[in-house]
């Protein structure tokens, strides 16, 4: 059965707002803008002041809330077919003028609908920080998974990942602190999800509950692959996965929060095969796309970067969570284990498999319990 009609959060992570709202003193508002960690609250009666004041064309429209968020803007409903997005935090608010500036250059050469800007509000009324009103797109969010059909799902995002990296990336952001460093290469010492030193510790912390030594080499691989990058960007969409994809009739149609779009190593994009995709159908993303190896694995090691588990997944408290998180890992490492080829071999799924249940029955055994979720989706704070 189909899903209800989602438009999205933005950058990564999702957040149910409380239901309270907070006025802003501008004072206190505009004390944060220089503090990268520290949100800006806004709520829907701050909206409704910056429509009247800078889009009086559009004062009349009735503006609510949205039902969920991301890490990075505040999203508001803007009438039936408009979206007012404002960045919640210092260090996202570039994303407004990246998304502004390249946006209109890149849509009419993409296959997928893309959230073109209609306009950018200016810091006002307390608010600090630039802002967009962009078209609220209908569509349903792809199951993790894939859905019915994960083959026409792989397809389609590689046709729009080889749409975007055949436009001309000169003069293209690179990527920063506002995009979360998508797009660095694996193990870049600039502080993104992708460093050696935070990778090793997520695989650490999971000691005792799954092979850390075949999670490593996966890991080991991403960061030797040969050969490296060499340093030419192509454009990345940075932040791929199902949260920022949309479906219309069972058929991808559109992609948005192009927030951590930049030039940068074109394998980070490859994530989507792990954060969205099933084993199955990585093959047949690999093959429309002709992904080389060295890239595959560096790929594979974004992919890591964003979906290793936090101990806390493996709590027999909750055995269906614990079994998907078992699975994300045996998928890593069967992955690896198939030199020049995103196709498992039926034997070492099942290799994969059996690793993944001798674990499970240990960590049950051990009862083990886990500290708070380190999050395989968000940026990053």
């Amino acid at each position: 059965m189909a899903g209800p009609v989602i438009r999205r959060r933005l950058t990564c992570q999702q957040r149910q707002p409380g239901s309270s709202t907070t006025v802003v003193a501008e004072g206190a508002a505009l004390a944060t803008a220089d503090l990268p960690h520290v949100e800006v609250p806004t709520d829907e009666a701050l909206v409704r002041r910056l429509i009247a004041a800078q889009f009086p064309r559009w004062a009349e429209l009735p503006v609510v809330r949205t039902r969920s968020w991301g890490t990075d803007n505040a999203m508001y409903r803007l009438g039936d077919d408009k979206v007012v997005r404002l960045p919640r935090f210092a260090r996202w608010a570039p994303q407004v003028d990246r998304e502004h500036r390249w946006l209109p250059r890149l849509a009419p050469h993409l296959p997928l609908t893309v959230p073109v800007p209609l306009a950018l509000g200016q810091p006002a009324e307390g608010y600090p920080f630039r802002w967009s009103v962009c078209p609220w797109l209908d569509g349903e969010n792809p199951a993790r998974g894939g859905g019915p059909d994960p083959d026409r799902l792989a397809r389609d995002v590689a046709g729009f990942i080889r749409a975007l990296r055949r436009i001309d990336p000169t003069g293209g952001p690179a990527p920063d602190a506002s995009n979360a460093f998508r797009g660095v290469p694996v193990g870049d010492s600039r502080p993104s999800l992708a460093t050696d030193g935070n990778l090793r510790r997520r695989i650490a912390a999971l000691a005792g509950l799954v092979d850390t030594d075949a999670l490593a080499a996966v890991w080991d691989a991403a960061l030797a692959a040969v050969p490296a990058w060499d340093g030419r960007g192509g454009w990345i969409h940075g932040d791929l996965a199902a949260g920022n994809l949309l479906t219309v009739d069972g058929r991808l149609r559109a992609a948005i929060d192009f927030g951590c779009l930049a030039v940068g190593d074109p394998a980070c994009d490859l994530m989507v095969a792990w954060t969205l995709l099933p084993a199955g159908s990585r093959a047949v993303f690999r093959a429309a796309l002709e992904v080389d190896d060295a890239s595959w694995a560096r790929g594979r090691g974004w992919g890591m970067a964003m979906r290793v588990p936090a101990p806390e997944d493996f709590s027999a408290a909750d055995p269906d969570r614990a079994a998907y998180a078992r699975r994300i890992v045996a998928e890593f490492v069967a992955d690896h284990r198939q030199p020049g080829s995103g196709t498992e071999q039926a034997g070492d799924e099942q290799a994969g498999a059996e690793e993944a249940g001798d674990e499970q029955a240990g960590t049950e055994q051990a009862g083990d319990r886990s500290r708070s979720r380190l999050s395989g989706e968000s940026p990053t704070a």
